[in-house]
């Protein structure tokens, strides 16, 4: 509750100083190359699962007119109309922020979310440039912008502006195009959600094999903490051949003494819980098969939620617009059927008939299992004892149906 008073708190006091914020960052010619830093904020993870994988933003201070101004590029409305939905359907529009820094490190400092600043080496050309450029999407109608998690989000997009300001070309010291790097979307999904295994296996339900393919490290940049480290061995080669670093200085400005470990979640895990529930049916189905008992509520209650969870997949794979979703192969183990053909299904099983749909899934999620390791893409482990309790119970049917033969 506290926190969301200060989220409250944090809102009001961004509607009310955004637009003197904004409205003070006109460049005037008076204004030397000395008066003006412009610097790149990079922000460490959060609790949250949107906070997880950090922050990026620009901070813009003009000494001689008292402006300390932070762009944000990461603001969105969770009160917007059908946001859930849209959400899904990946048409999540997020804006551009302008805030005073104070606020913004009073901010991070009582989430105990440390902060980094790298002073851009920028000419005052460059510098004026990157302000009215910041200025131009600020106009209400250029700073609502289509977030996607990958390609557009608000690590990249300040990337993006500080290259476009560039008088030259900006150097990279790595490769930033050669994808033979053994690194996917994947990897650094589960890098930065450890300590979440309820986030990471959410993820990892959703997200598909696409993101099992090797990308180049332009694309991870789309992690703020990849922005931060390419930048600091970054160059300028200025039209006149001089190169110059792009960072001048590199500096924590906000210190909590808050470490990964101290926003990890805890409880059961997702493994945790589906070998409990693997016990729980196993045991259940042994009792029934020794017992004659079709034990259908079992089914009725695995068949439901896997249809469920299926209806969700089947959604991202032909609706969403979010990057990597399709093709998903966990659509073998939760798909849609399950609910279609779950009254004929349970209909049978309850009279110890042969299902033909228990038999296809028996079929199905033999082969899932079989050939897990050269399916190209990652699974979460914890979905392995999930398709078996499925398989158990068609496994089940096909027993006592031919036991009452």
């Amino acid at each position: 509750m506290k926190r969301n008073i200060l989220i409250i708190i944090y809102v009001i006091l961004f509607s009310l100083c955004a637009p003197q914020a904004i409205a003070q960052t006109q460049t005037q010619q008076g204004d030397t190359p000395d008066s003006i830093r412009i610097s790149l904020l990079t922000c460490a993870s959060g609790e949250e699962i949107y906070s997880l994988f950090g922050h990026t933003a620009i901070r813009y201070e003009n000494y001689t007119r008292g402006i300390d101004a932070v762009f944000n590029y990461g603001m969105f409305n969770f009160n917007t109309p059908n946001f859930i939905f849209r959400f899904a359907l990946g048409e999540t529009d997020y804006q551009l922020g302008v805030t005073d820094y104070e606020r913004f490190a009073a901010e991070y400092d009582y989430f105990g979310r440390d902060v980094w600043q790298q002073t851009l080496n920028l000419s005052q050309e460059e510098k004026t440039r990157l302000v009215n450029l910041l200025q131009e999407n600020y106009l209400p109608e250029n700073r609502v912008y289509r977030y996607n998690f990958f390609y557009d989000n608000c690590a990249t997009r300040p990337r993006d502006l500080i290259e476009k300001t560039i008088n030259g070309s900006l150097e990279y010291a790595d490769n930033m195009t050669d994808t033979q790097t053994g690194i996917t979307f994947r990897d650094l999904l589960h890098r930065y959600t450890e300590g979440h295994p309820w986030s990471r296996f959410g993820i990892d339900l959703c997200i598909g094999s696409q993101a099992d393919k090797p990308i180049n490290r332009r694309l991870m940049m789309f992690i703020p903490f990849y922005v931060q480290e390419f930048f600091n061995k970054a160059q300028i080669a200025d039209t006149t051949g001089q190169v110059r670093p792009l960072v001048a200085a590199d500096e924590k400005v906000v210190t909590t003494g808050s470490t990964a470990a101290d926003h990890q979640s805890g409880g059961i895990t997702p493994m945790q819980a589906s070998l409990l529930l693997f016990i729980i049916v196993t045991t259940a189905t042994i009792y029934g098969i020794s017992k004659g008992k079709t034990l259908w509520g079992v089914d009725l209650i695995l068949f439901l939620a896997a249809g469920l969870a299926g209806c969700v997949l089947a959604f991202l794979v032909l609706f969403s617009q979010h990057p990597a979703v399709s093709p998903n192969y966990l659509l073998f183990v939760f798909h849609p059927l399950h609910l279609l053909c779950l009254p004929c299904m349970l209909n049978k099983v309850r009279k110890k008939k042969l299902s033909q749909y228990m038999l296809g899934n028996f079929i199905v999620l033999t082969l899932f299992i079989g050939l897990w390791a050269i399916i190209p893409q990652e699974f979460d482990l914890a979905v392995l004892p999930l398709a078996l309790c499925l398989l158990i119970r068609s496994a089940s049917n096909l027993i006592l149906s031919y036991k009452r033969k």
